[in-house]
């Protein structure tokens, strides 16, 4: 459930509706997780505080969180609140995940990227924290965190703020230097990924130390929510009871997740691999089951006499199909033609059917013999969705059942519940009587006791002491198994109830009047990021006074760490560090040195060693407290987000702690992705070091003919820049007023000329506002990003 989440669209609970559902979870044995994961701006954070306060006292067991600043504050407001760290995070490796539990979270939910061998990895280096990774649903082709593409390409609409429009399922066509198509026919769709599927693999998940397994939900219909987690809790508790699934039963429950929403399934990340196995180019909605296929069709209606062409192709039809997998009366079929993909309609199943069984289905046209048919919606888990939301009690808890009837004692029946010996409750009532005329037995006892009627549990086992020749009324008998069973619920519910009462509001600082920092003095600096020695040389030459170069980059020039910092060059880390890419990062964190850190494990490492730490924009920066926890955990500078505004920058700059930077030229990066973005012109090698695709300067081209530069690195790693490079030399004098002392030209995709005049640029533009004078216009064809637009 949540509120600031990264399913924002979802319609969101009521105060009084989410209390009952808490209640009711509560009493089912389930825990309810709150999500609070996106970027919290300055302007929120009172807000996001409030709300986890709220949903606290209402009955959330944990919250699951993004920012940093979110995290730390309520760490330090309301310490006692479980916390779990959001994928958006992006946690990646050992290093990561042990920094996170330094710093009190409760559970870290991993990277989807990840291997199950690096899962295990990271367990047996961290076992006392617990892993949740994702194990079914829709896989964001940008490694989570980092994706800018919806806030670029659709007006603020940021995957980091809950509100992406999901640009990576639309058609791209990859194209070359002079504007040529790669893209062969059916691969189309080149950042779109098929859906996880590990239903198979729950118990190696479980083996390498997965706590939990998130389901996707939220923003999903009922039945297919009922059907995703029945299949998984069947398999988990079969897995756990040591029962091997038969053949029949494994078919069955496979059939049953294809017969929900989903894109084809994969598990290519928990392989280890990420290449055109997990990739669905040719289409992104939903395909179903493919259960048969088109035998040929008919006109309902032979009698065509006196109709046109058009209106005659246009006549009702009837398709016969055969079929190869069972069909349910009401199943939504999809009849499609793989050589005209785009022809397609839709029918609904009359009867039931078998496999092997030729059916016959009206349909609005005739379609041609050999068309798939697919089940894209089951009725049956429709059905069975609907039918236990109509229970009583959607799910009840087993509890064992003690049963006391002794001659001259009062009658005692104690629940406890069997997930949790803690939570028990005992209830008396009547004073036990010998028979007047026939003897209770203790049958008779179970039966009555037994009777849970509308309560939310379920008796598991019995134990009855019973004296001979007992007799009692069993209305009576039923009033203390009804107090019982209350007893029982009030004492689940009462941990909750008790933090209702105790669990403080938090103080709130809205208005900070501390001085302006230290750094607010420095004189302004230009920055350049280069992938080349002469083009650091160029944009010295034009008056840039810090050198930024990747790793790669700098590896790729035969510079060393220590040449590096004798140069005056801060190393650039990459986004992503997973344990594979500790041999190539780690070396370049030397004590004394600055390096440029784009996620936790690279900060965690720098201050573990003594260097400073440079926070890149993917890890996102766009409050007060995110700014002061980091500072105080090694970050030396702040390098703010591209979708910050102008606005929000100065409601930062007063209270920074460390020096503030921002990129004021150059494209943004708004992808990184551990799938190649080559691969869709399918010619990959399978060799990144000896690539041609590589090695040229490929872009991808949507639908309204923008083009986005794609480059891939000798890891195989992509990323997607924008259409358009950003121009913020107009507003230099704002940032500096705001407290912005490094303008970053990003040269990445820029030639050594490029980068000199860029850098030119900026050094006139700082000349212009320390002269009290406008600075020029921004360049034709730039963009000031979400500068003045912002993100939803």
């Amino acid at each position: 459930m949540g509120s600031f989440n990264a399913r924002r669209k979802a319609t969101n609970f009521t105060d009084e509706a989410f209390e009952q559902a808490c209640r009711a979870a509560h009493l089912a044995g389930s825990h309810v997780y709150v999500t609070v994961n996106i970027v919290i701006k300055q302007s929120e954070m009172s807000d996001a505080l409030q709300l986890i306060h709220r949903c606290s006292t209402l009955g959330a067991d944990a919250f699951i969180i993004q920012d940093w600043g979110l995290f730390f504050e309520v760490k330090r407001t309301m310490p006692g609140i479980e916390t779990h760290i959001s994928t958006q995070a992006n946690i990646h490796d050992d290093r990561g995940t042990i920094w996170c539990r330094e710093q009190g979270a409760d559970r870290v939910t991993l990277s989807r990227e990840l291997s199950i061998d690096e899962i295990a990895a990271i367990h047996n280096a961290a076992p006392d924290v617990d892993l949740e990774v994702f194990s079914h649903g829709a896989i964001c082709f940008c490694y989570s965190g980092l994706c800018l593409l919806s806030s670029f390409a659709m007006a603020g609409r940021s995957a980091n703020r809950g509100m992406c429009a999901q640009p990576c399922r639309l058609p791209y066509e990859l194209i070359d230097e002079n504007g040529r198509s790669l893209s062969p026919a059916g691969r189309e769709r080149a950042l779109c990924p098929r859906d996880t599927n590990t239903s198979q693999l729950v118990r190696r998940l479980y083996d390498a130390g997965a706590a939990s397994l998130k389901l996707e939900g939220r923003m999903k219909a009922p039945d297919y929510v009922y059907s995703i987690v029945d299949v998984y809790r069947h398999q988990i508790d079969d897995m756990l009871a040591g029962v091997a699934v038969d053949k029949d039963e494994d078919a069955a429950r496979q059939r049953q997740l294809k017969r929900c929403f989903n894109r084809d399934f994969t598990h290519a990340y928990q392989d280890g691999t990420s290449g055109d196995e997990m990739m669905s180019y040719e289409r992104s909605n939903n395909r179903g089951q493919i259960v048969g296929t088109v035998l040929g069709s008919h006109l309902a209606n032979r009698d065509v006499r006196g109709l046109k062409p058009d209106d005659r192709r246009r006549r009702a039809a009837i398709a016969r199909i055969e079929l190869f997998e069972p069909v349910g009366k009401g199943d939504l079929l999809e009849l499609r033609h793989d050589d005209e993909f785009d022809q397609f309609l839709t029918t609904i199943a009359a009867d039931d059917a078998a496999a092997g069984d030729v059916i016959e289905c009206r349909v609005p046209r005739s379609m041609p013999e050999g068309c798939r048919v697919r089940v894209i919606r089951s009725q049956r888990a429709i059905d069975a969705a609907g039918a236990a939301l109509k229970r009583d009690v959607l799910r009840r808890r087993a509890v064992d059942v003690s049963i006391v009837a002794r001659l001259g004692e009062p009658f005692t029946v104690t629940l406890t519940c069997c997930d949790d010996p803690a939570l028990a409750a005992t209830a008396t009532g009547f004073t036990v009587e010998a028979a007047k005329t026939r003897a209770v037995e203790a049958s008779d006892l179970v039966e009555h006791v037994g009777r849970m009627g509308s309560s939310p549990f379920e008796a598991a086992s019995f134990d009855v002491t019973l004296d001979e020749g007992c007799g009692m009324g069993f209305s009576a008998v039923h009033k203390v198994r009804a107090a019982a069973c209350k007893a029982l619920e009030e004492a689940i519910l009462a941990p909750y109830a008790e933090r209702a009462r105790t669990l403080e509001l938090p103080a709130i600082v809205t208005s900070d009047s501390r001085p302006a920092p230290e750094h607010y003095r420095d004189e302004p600096q230009i920055c350049a990021t280069v992938t080349s020695l002469e083009a650091a040389e160029a944009a010295r030459a034009e008056g840039a006074t810090r050198i930024y170069m990747t790793t790669d980059a700098l590896q790729a020039a035969g510079v060393s760490p220590a040449d590096a910092f004798e140069q005056g060059i801060v190393p650039v880390l990459d986004e992503i560090c997973r344990a594979v890419d500790h041999e190539r990062v780690d070396s370049w964190i030397q004590a004394g040195a600055t390096i440029a850190v784009g996620n936790i494990s690279e900060l965690a490492l720098a201050a573990q060693v003594g260097a400073t730490a440079e926070i890149r924009s993917c890890l996102p920066v766009h409050n007060t407290p995110c700014m002061e926890a980091l500072a105080e955990r090694g970050a030396g500078a702040f390098w703010l987000s591209p979708e910050i505004t102008l606005d929000e920058i100065i409601s930062l700059g007063p209270s920074a702690p460390a020096a503030l930077g921002i990129t004021v030229f150059g494209r943004p990066r708004v992808m990184t992705s551990e799938h190649c973005i080559l691969q869709v012109a399918n010619g990959c090698i399978h060799d990144c070091a000896n690539c041609r695709l590589r090695a040229r300067k490929l872009s991808l081209k949507n639908i309204d003919g923008k083009v986005m530069p794609v480059r891939t690195d000798i890891h195989g790693r992509s990323r997607l820049y924008d259409a358009y490079p950003i121009d913020l030399t107009p507003q230099v004098p704002q940032l500096l007023d705001a407290g912005v002392r490094r303008l970053m030209v990003d040269g990445t995709l820029l030639e050594a000329d490029e980068i000199g005049r860029a850098v030119a640029r900026v050094r006139r533009a700082i000349e212009a506002a320390q002269a009290g004078r406008k600075p020029a216009a921004r360049l034709r064809g730039a963009t000031s990003g979400c500068m003045f637009v912002g993100i939803s």
